[in-house]
């Protein structure tokens, strides 16, 4: 009997080193709002950095330890809505766009289409058993990618200081058109669900390696080259979905059997049924 308390104490404190990194991702968040409303725009990108890869550990953390738990899910998502919804949109607002009305509802509108996403998402979650290849696709920008979209507005002005990325019209524009996407119907591929073939392996080491040299000599260009990556992706991800709605026979196939499927059922690119 006295051996097991140990132990038991052990395992509750792994559980809860999930929720405590997304507490911690929280802080990190919140925080950010105060650089920035004290002019320390660099301190503020850092911290909600911190708190993107803080929400990306916590999940892969409880998934490790078997962790998960109902509460965890709710903290997640409120954690979600303060780091990637509010925090970034005071971010920016306190940096580039105090000084205009029209800035302002164009913050208002990011942080409310954050939080509708993420009851849309909540609510997917709660439908019941969707399509087996579903589970590969955002429905719409996920929060983390609006919140990289938003703070790279911030870091053209760092990199470049002013010019016509920072005017009002501009930044307007921007914020709108990521506030749609979070609420569109766009299908967007999960990461994790993207695997290179094995004789990429060596781009993909290389990738790796000028990625974490541009964190440290081009952190402000990176976050660009991120942000158009992704946005280049949709239209293959749009693609990819409308193949695979109409070819079930692949849903729970391994990536490199679908690959041969692809090169043998899809519709070439010219093909004017490719988007039917």
């Amino acid at each position: 009997m006295m051996t097991s308390k140990p132990r038991h104490r052990r395992t509750v404190h792994l559980q809860i080193l999930p929720s405590s990194m997304t507490v911690l991702s929280i802080c990190a968040g919140l925080t950010s709002i105060r650089f920035a409303l004290e002019h320390q725009p660099k301190a503020a990108i850092a911290l909600i950095a911190a708190a993107a890869i803080l929400d990306g550990l916590d999940g892969w953390v409880a998934r490790i330890l078997d962790a998960a738990s109902r509460m965890g899910e709710e903290i997640d998502s409120l954690a979600d809505a303060v780091n990637f919804g509010v925090a970034p949109a005071v971010v920016l607002y306190a940096t580039m766009l105090s000084t205009t009305t029209a800035g302002w509802i164009a913050i208002l509108v990011y942080p409310v289409c954050v939080v509708l996403r993420l009851a849309r998402f909540n609510a997917l979650l709660d439908d019941g058993p969707q399509p087996a290849y579903a589970r590969e696709f955002f429905v719409g920008m996920p929060a983390p990618a609006g919140a990289v979209s938003l703070i790279g507005l911030l870091a053209l002005k760092l990199q470049f200081g002013a010019g016509w990325w920072t005017s009002t019209w501009f930044l307007w524009v921007w914020v709108t058109g990521t506030s749609m996407l979070l609420v569109s119907r766009i299908p967007m591929k999960k990461m994790h669900t993207v695997s290179a073939p094995p004789h990429y392996t060596a781009v993909f080491v290389a990738t790796l390696a000028i990625f974490a040299a541009a964190v440290v000599l081009t952190p402000y260009l990176l976050i660009w080259v991120i942000i158009l990556t992704y946005l280049c992706h949709i239209p293959f991800a749009i693609r990819n979905q409308r193949w695979l709605a109409t070819h079930p026979e692949v849903w729970d196939d391994k990536l490199k059997q679908r690959r041969g499927a692809l090169g043998v059922s899809e519709p070439p690119c010219g093909s004017s049924t490719r988007l039917a």
